[in-house]
């Protein structure tokens, strides 16, 4: 028995496939695997078989036009064809997540293009299919062509290409995003952008920080966000979200033990901070400060505004070291902090204050760092 692949347009009407695949059958074909990609010219039809050695290609093609097929193309292959499309597509998908680099060679072991080649965006090629070409839009910036001199590429199949290839570029995005942060006491954490993917993680954080540092993030009280909310604070409508992460020296599973929101607003944004208890007072609240506020400063907002408990002296002095003009509301137990930022300002042609119009408080000393601030109407 030999294995082939054989691809076949019938007719998209109830029993064509039928009398297709008895046509294969009555010469003792075998169909390992079937898959039907709808078109506008019918649906096109991809077999994986097992024929008789007796059985050549022009005796296949003769059973598939027999069978009602017609624009039929049929070639031999090997074992590893046994590979479903699904399998084949994760496998694929696992190796871009590892190196984003391989986009070209994903692509043409997943469409068995005879060529693959990047054009940058100067070239303006427009995305799409045209039998033997097929063309990519890369959302890093060009595109990828790709030919085949037979089958022709179907719709599908430029669905399946395009989401590796935007798959490949968010994995490229978010490594060139990623940073090493190293704490003053050695510790090393990655920071970057957090996405829906992290939510798992976020929940365990939540789990395992202290009633204290959640209702220091949260201010209305100590339980957890309902999972709904967790995941509308990892990707806001206007703003961004760190999350920090740690592998275990053990080669254990990656853990966020901290999240770091910043959530716009008109022309301000809000910004609050949770760490892992273990983590606090390590400076990783800082650290995520910091970036934040440059964030903000980057693409023009024109103040952040955060919400701080008044016995939450540790985040207050997080705050002074931002070494920034800031004014200073308090109502009852809480501060309300408004850091106006350079980008807005040198816009305007205003100039540096160079006073607060409150300082902030210097709070006690010997307060317990929860590692957060927090706004009742974050989320």
């Amino acid at each position: 028995m030999t294995l082939w692949r054989i691809r076949a347009t019938v007719d998209d009407r109830p029993g064509y496939l039928s009398v297709l695949t008895a046509s294969l059958a009555l010469r003792g074909v075998n169909i390992l695997t079937v898959q039907v990609q709808p078109t506008e010219q019918g649906a096109v039809d991809d077999f994986l078989v097992d024929a008789p050695d007796t059985l050549d290609e022009a005796g296949l093609i003769a059973a598939v036009e027999r069978g009602r097929g017609r624009d039929c193309w049929v070639a031999r292959t090997e074992a590893r064809g046994l590979v479903d499309q699904p399998t084949r597509v994760l496998g694929l998908a696992n190796r871009l997540a590892r190196d984003p680099d391989a986009t070209g060679e994903a692509l043409r072991t997943l469409l068995g293009a005879d060529s693959v080649t990047w054009r940058p965006a100067s070239t303006g090629v427009d995305s799409g299919i045209t039998d033997a070409t097929m063309s990519l839009a890369d959302p890093a910036g060009g595109s990828f062509a790709l030919r085949r001199a037979a089958p022709a590429f179907t719709p599908a199949e430029y669905a399946r290409a395009q989401a590796l290839v935007e798959l490949a570029a968010t994995v490229a995005r978010r490594a060139a995003e990623q940073v090493t942060v190293v704490l003053p006491d050695g510790a090393e954490v990655a920071v970057r952008p957090g996405c829906a993917d992290d939510l798992s993680g976020v929940v365990e954080l939540h789990e395992t920080c202290s009633p204290r540092s959640r209702h220091r993030r949260y201010l209305g009280g100590a339980l957890l966000p309902q999972p709904a909310r967790l995941r509308r604070l990892l990707e806001p409508v206007r703003g961004l979200t760190l999350v920090a992460t740690t592998t275990g020296a053990d080669g254990a599973a990656e853990s966020v033990v901290a999240m770091a929101n910043l959530l716009g607003e008109g022309d301000e944004a809000e910004v609050a901070l949770l760490v892992r208890d273990d983590w606090q007072r390590r400076g990783l609240g800082s650290a995520l400060l910091r970036r934040l506020v440059r964030h903000a400063d980057a693409v023009g907002y024109a103040a952040l505004v955060l919400h701080v408990q008044a016995e939450n002296a540790p985040m207050l002095r997080t705050l002074r070291r931002l070494d920034r003009p800031s004014s200073v509301e308090r109502d009852g137990g809480r501060f309300t902090v408004t850091v106006p930022l350079a980008h807005r300002r040198q816009r305007e042609g205003g100039s540096r204050r160079p006073e607060t119009q409150n300082r902030l408080p210097s709070g006690s000393a010997s307060t317990t760092y929860g590692g957060s601030v927090g706004s009742g109407s974050v989320g």
